[in-house]
């Protein structure tokens, strides 16, 4: 008897350690680095996250095809709307945002590829747990691979890996990042924004969260 509940012990302890899929916090802060070697894009931003009233803000500098660009844009998701911000003249570019928000998360399609620790698990606060994810995703006209990695205690993300046949790997890295709003402001659009009158899209086709990277 002590044997079978041993076991049972044990088999729960075990199901208790597999990494879960996670939904990252809810309100973020921090930076980021995109890079595409197909598309020879690089990028850092900074960025503010806010899942609960669907707002993202993304300060960007990169070079696309050999030419250095800054970007500054507001998504507000439940609005339906991109502002493109430029402080220094004043003026706000508001354009249609045509995707659904889609948290911080581990998708539940995707599969544990392995847990590892980054950096060194020789002494305390010299690493951090982390967990690798994978799946394919359907989009309207083509299949695409991911790779998700995020910390195991916090579901903060670390890296994502994504992959079409048009795009190749693109990859996003996540740093310093802080869980809450260290700025509330920068969700709100600027008082210069607030007579932008929604633009037409001249054959562009919608913005997107991807186009605006």
């Amino acid at each position: 008897m002590r044997v079978f509940v041993l076991l049972v012990c044990l088999s729960v302890g075990c199901l208790a350690q597999r990494p879960q899929r996670c939904t990252s916090p809810p309100l973020l802060t921090g930076s980021l680095s995109v890079s595409s070697a197909n598309e020879k894009l690089t990028v850092f931003a900074r960025y503010t996250y806010d899942a609960l009233r669907q707002r993202i803000r993304l300060v960007e500098w990169g070079s696309y095809q050999n030419q250095s660009f800054h970007s500054d844009a507001l998504l507000l998701y439940r609005e339906g709307v991109v502002y493109k911000i430029n402080n220094r003249n004043r003026t706000c570019c508001k354009k249609a945002l045509c995707r659904s928000f889609h948290p911080l998360a581990v998708p539940q399609n995707a599969s544990l590829l392995g847990q590892v620790v980054l950096g060194s698990s020789s002494g305390p606060a010299q690493g951090v747990l982390v967990n690798t994810w994978a799946g394919k995703l359907n989009m309207k006209k083509t299949r695409a691979k991911y790779m998700s990695t995020v910390t195991e205690f916090g579901c903060v993300p670390v890296s994502t890996l994504f992959y079409t046949d048009k795009t190749g790997w693109i990859v996003t890295s996540f740093f310093n990042n802080v869980i809450g709003l260290a700025d509330p402001q920068m969700l709100i659009p600027p008082s210069f924004c607030r007579d932008a009158q929604l633009e037409t899209e001249n054959g562009e086709g919608p913005e997107t969260f991807f186009s605006v990277l």
